[in-house]
């Protein structure tokens, strides 16, 4: 299998379990490994034939903006199912970094993977 990766996608959120938290949005850098066949793209060079990681990376935006999960888990898993859904992928890893989050540390978070045929656990 074939892996189309976007790294870090940087979004402002409400993310957090902490009363001040929930008042203010958050940086958030989210990785995500995509995996598929890619051959039919490659054979026909259309992008009718491939995923547009510019539209994946629109709506998983989009979706972290909207959110309000108290968890970097939950974010990550509703991120993975989202992409499941809606995205031709067989198999998907997301990382969510909270950067800052904790002092004298540059980075936290969580990486998760998540395939097709787990869609019900996700």
């Amino acid at each position: 299998m074939d892996t189309i990766f976007l790294k870090e996608l940087t979004v402002e959120a409400v993310i957090g379990i902490f009363d001040w938290e929930r008042e203010i949005r958050q940086t958030i850098a989210i990785d995500l490994e995509l995996t598929l066949d890619l051959r039919p793209a490659a054979r026909s060079d259309s992008i009718h034939d491939a995923v547009d990681y510019k539209v994946v990376a629109g709506r998983v935006l989009e979706f972290v903006q909207e959110s309000r999960f108290r968890l970097v888990e939950t974010l990550a898993a509703e991120e993975a199912r989202l992409v499941l859904r809606e995205f031709p992928v067989g198999h998907v890893r997301v990382a969510v970094h909270k950067p800052g989050a904790i002092r004298f540390l540059k980075d936290v978070g969580v990486r998760i993977e998540r395939s097709r045929a787990s869609l019900g656990d996700a």
